[in-house]
């Protein structure tokens, strides 16, 4: 099979370095890509922000048979709508769902109107926009503390805010709707009790009706040592997930995957992928903080490698409409990445640095690149998460302790890790 994957970040090379593996798969590109995806295939040079035209003729010309989307963007703009329109294109599948199925991410009140129908636990919400902002001033004014304000549309992971006290809450609910802190992703605000308790991610493969699970895991948002500072993109993550024992992700399959995939296929939404699963355990019960409509990142880096099924084998029986066939099958051992990233970020940070130490390799650990580019025989810095190094062992502080050890090697201008991931469980 001639694949093509959509995105450039850690999550992509994770899922390259997967597909790679499997001998179905002949040739693998990777648009826009990175550094490390160059060593797993090919990567090419194309637009995902609305040209879907250059990607359906790139597939046409290339004879593409499948399309595995990485990022939500492309999906909540509608391109496996897009692919399914064309008659040249149409029989190519598209791992990702719909545009409507994609709002599950892409509009937070869309998803809680969903949850509500289906009788998925999650916190108590109510939604308001300009019409409603008086409503809404007056709502979070009684409101119990602290408070949760979320932007309904993409915001680059910026849109949640947790506030402590009504005055900061009105503030920034009047920033959200009437100046649009977050443009157009703020016009809606869902406003939420907090819920306290642990986090951790779950991740299905759906076809539309059946699913599987892969490997859980709990990531790391904070910039800090015990989480601490600003929140992030990830700097870390761990799977297994030691707090997730039989008993409770019991109560997250019946709970909440059945739930949710049974309302996707009762709904008759177009829905062939990833769904991911941000829950947090409150007490000895799940609950429901948010969905994806794809992996998450730097999840995908602790899940993949633990991950012992041929990735196209599964891809190919989500296409199908079979994942009632597929047995997951995973690695027994803890899989732990440490994200190194930029001096500045989540700030202000430059690109450009050289990275050394890349040609440093351990039978345990492996080292997907996020954030960097080749220059000539050079590999630069080109982001803010510029790489992370995931790990095996036989428990978290072993496997945390391994990739550590392949970071003091690396080197770059102004690099910071922290050196605390899995901390609570170690």
């Amino acid at each position: 099979m001639n694949i093509l994957l959509l995105g450039s970040g850690g999550r992509e090379h994770a899922i390259a370095w997967k597909l790679s593996q499997s001998n179905q798969c002949t040739q693998l590109f990777i648009a826009p890509g990175n550094a490390g995806t160059s060593e797993c295939g090919k990567n090419i040079n194309l637009s995902l922000a609305n040209d879907f035209a250059e990607v359906k003729k790139f597939c046409v010309d290339t004879a593409i048979d499948m399309v595995v989307v990485g990022p939500e963007d492309p999906l909540v703009k509608g391109i496996v709508d897009f692919f399914a329109a064309d008659v040249s294109t149409a029989a190519i599948p598209v791992i990702g769902p719909s545009a409507y199925g994609a709002q599950l991410e892409g509009s937070k009140a869309f998803a809680k109107a969903f949850m509500q129908r289906h009788n998925i636990p999650t916190a108590a919400y109510k939604e308001f926009s300009t019409e409603t902002y008086q409503e809404g001033v007056q709502y979070i004014a009684k409101h119990t503390l602290p408070i949760v304000l979320k932007a309904d549309g993409l915001a680059a992971g910026k849109g949640v805010l947790i506030c402590t006290n009504h005055v900061e809450a009105l503030a920034e609910f009047e920033l959200m709707i009437q100046q649009s802190k977050f443009g157009e992703a703020s016009k809606k605000v869902v406003v939420e009790e907090f819920l306290s308790g642990i986090e951790m991610s779950v991740f299905a493969l759906t076809d539309g009706k059946n699913y599987v699970l892969l490997p859980d895991a709990k990531d790391y948002k904070r910039i800090g040592v015990a989480d601490t500072g600003l929140n992030t993109g990830g700097m870390g993550a761990v799977s297994p997930v030691p707090f997730a024992d039989d008993d409770f992700m019991n109560k997250v399959e019946e709970q909440v995957i059945k739930p949710t995939i049974n309302g996707i296929y009762k709904e008759q939404i177009n829905y062939t992928g990833f769904v991911f699963f941000g829950l947090i355990k409150v007490g000895e019960n799940p609950f429901v903080i948010e969905y994806n409509c794809r992996m998450g990142d730097p999840e995908t880096e602790v899940v993949m490698p633990r991950l012992k099924n041929d990735l196209v084998t599964v891809l190919k029986a989500a296409a199908a409409k079979k994942l009632d066939t597929i047995t997951v099958e995973c690695d027994e051992r803890y899989a732990c990445t440490v994200v190194a990233v930029s001096g500045g970020y989540p700030g202000d940070f430059e690109k450009g640095f050289e990275i050394t130490g890349l040609d440093y390799k351990t039978p345990d650990s492996l080292i997907f690149h996020a954030g960097t580019k080749k220059a000539y025989d050079a590999v630069l810095t080109n982001g803010g998460r510029v790489l992370c190094v995931t790990s095996y062992g036989d428990s978290v502080g072993e496997a945390v302790d391994k990739s550590k050890e392949v970071l003091k090697q690396i080197s770059f201008e102004d690099m910071y890790y922290r050196n605390d991931i899995g901390y609570e469980f170690l």
